[in-house]
């Protein structure tokens, strides 16, 4: 397949359409968090209130269309959709990688979705490693140029080490997120890319001064995956030996929420249970990219609107179920850890 940023973009959405690019055996681990019944609820279902409040503006359930990307001329109808469904929606949108627009200022205008949404929670995005070699002026400029609330700096070091063309030095990445921390003016979202924040990076950020993390962690889509099918010869083997590499999501939101950090759970959300039971553990919103991507392609905006819709209907039917009328009482409501996630968060 190309090299190039336009192409390998390309490549990702051609890949991520079909169920290949899936975790092998690695799950969320989600299905280990058990919801308790609630018999009397003593609640009506139009009355359970899924609103939240996140980076300061209010969505109308804790979802988020997560980032899928830009860079080329299929992502702009792409991001231009979804956002306007986000926005029509009340949900929270994430660009993809802006690395294609700092490399190539003309590809800008697929990330340009703010016409199209212009009160959603709109995320940017930027790679660790591009942004250590970036002034904080340069991405500053990056993120106004989309009128984004926030900045999600992602971290990718498994992706990167399978990608034909991907980066192999990632050193700076502390000391970056330090200096964004506290230069930029927007906040900061420490983000990963299908492998998952570890118990010990979620603690390194929180003292850095970050406060907001996105676990993407493992369970979804393999990103390694991905890039293994892009690659050749020992790339590939590479990424064959680590397709199933990284934290399950659910150990990665329990690990960013110990930590102490605004935890955004994505990584393997397919459906309301799976929102609901990140919910529990005590996220603040889920995202979820693939599914949306995919239901996109086979009924086009009105597939994409549909699908985030009955995921909406399952979080809040749950929610009566577990009697719980709020967010903030579904984030308290009892649960059972079981399985493989005891052992990840004991």
């Amino acid at each position: 397949m190309s090299t190039t940023i336009e192409q390998r973009k390309a490549d990702h959405l051609d890949l991520c359409a079909t169920d290949e690019v899936a975790f092998r055996q690695r799950t969320t681990l989600l299905e280990c968090v058990r919801l308790i019944h609630q018999s009397l609820p003593e609640t009506s279902y139009e009355s359970v209130d899924t609103r939240v409040r996140l980076l300061g503006k209010e969505l109308r359930a804790p979802l988020l269309i997560a980032a899928m990307t830009g860079g080329h001329e299929r992502a702009a109808e792409i991001n231009r959709t979804l956002a306007s469904i986000a926005d029509e929606l009340g949900y929270a949108f994430g660009l993809g990688s802006q690395r294609a627009m700092q490399k190539r200022p003309e590809t800008s205008w697929t990330y340009q979705v703010r016409k199209y949404a212009p009160t959603t929670l709109l995320f940017g995005n930027v790679g660790i490693v591009q942004a250590r070699d970036m002034s904080t002026a340069e991405i500053a400029e990056m993120v106004e140029s989309v009128g984004a609330d926030a900045l999600c700096v992602h971290m990718n070091p498994a992706m990167e080490l399978v990608q034909p063309e991907g980066d192999r030095d990632f050193r700076g990445g502390i000391q970056t997120f330090q200096r964004l921390w506290a230069e930029l003016e927007v906040p900061v979202i420490a983000k990963e890319t299908g492998n998952g924040i570890s118990r010990e990076v979620a603690g390194r950020l929180r003292s850095l001064g970050i406060r907001h993390a996105d676990t993407s962690g493992a369970g979804g889509t393999s990103w390694v995956g991905v890039e293994t099918l892009r690659a050749e010869g020992d790339g590939r083997a590479l990424g064959e030996a680590l397709w199933d590499w990284g934290v399950p999501t659910a150990a990665s939101v329990h690990y960013c929420v110990d930590a102490g950090l605004t935890t955004i759970a994505t990584g393997g959300i397919r459906h309301g249970m799976d929102v609901a039971r990140a919910v529990a553990l005590g996220a603040s919103c889920a995202g979820i990219a693939r599914n949306v991507y995919q239901a996109f392609l086979e009924g086009g905006a009105e597939g994409a609107r549909d699908f985030l819709l009955r995921v909406e209907r399952e979080l809040r039917s749950i929610m009566l179920l577990c009697g719980a009328k709020t967010i903030e009482d579904l984030q308290q409501a009892p649960r059972i850890v079981t399985g493989e996630l005891r052992d990840w968060i004991a």
